[in-house]
């Protein structure tokens, strides 16, 4: 586990890898075959006024990402997750919490926040600049995303394959 020191910002929950492990039935022998799959996770939280915690958000998920997946990949799942990270930081007024997930095949990245208010995605109007178009984004580049309720709060996540896009 790894900590940074307080007053730092964001703290790192867990960095660390896990494995699972699935049990196949081998045909020939009879016996049971075992597979290892590795999974990295990423946990952090982060302060809801922390003006630092969306870029290191984004520096903690591309050094997970370093064997994943290709650059443009990469490049996507670091914007999707910036979106994510500020949605919740400035439309919740509280703390949030980042996950990612890399397996061999798939990132999944959830953004925790605890607010129950469902985000919707809108149509970004001209001059609105750059606000509106965060969930849109998400919408459009990632292979799947929701929002799903907890007891206090909910979570809105996304997930890429390893394949370019």
């Amino acid at each position: 586990m790894k900590r940074q020191a307080r007053g730092s910002g964001s703290t790192a929950i867990a960095d660390t890898p896990t494995a699972t492990r699935t049990g196949q039935e081998d045909e020939g022998t009879g016996g049971t075959e075992s597979t290892e799959h590795r999974h990295h996770r990423l946990r952090r939280r982060l302060g809801r006024a922390d003006p630092r915690a969306v870029p290191e958000a984004r520096r903690a998920l591309r050094e997970l990402l370093r064997p994943w997946g290709g650059p443009e990949q990469s490049a996507i799942a670091e914007l999707l997750t910036s979106e994510l990270v500020t949605n919740a930081l400035v439309h919740t007024d509280d703390d949030a919490v980042l996950t990612a997930t890399v397996a061999p095949d798939r990132l999944r990245v959830e953004v925790r926040d605890f607010v129950a208010r469902r985000p919707c995605p809108r149509v970004p109007v001209a001059d609105d600049g750059t606000n509106g178009r965060g969930l849109m984004l998400v919408q459009s580049l990632a292979d799947a995303w929701g929002v799903h309720a907890h007891g206090v709060g909910k979570a809105v996540w996304f997930e890429l394959g390893a394949q370019a896009a």
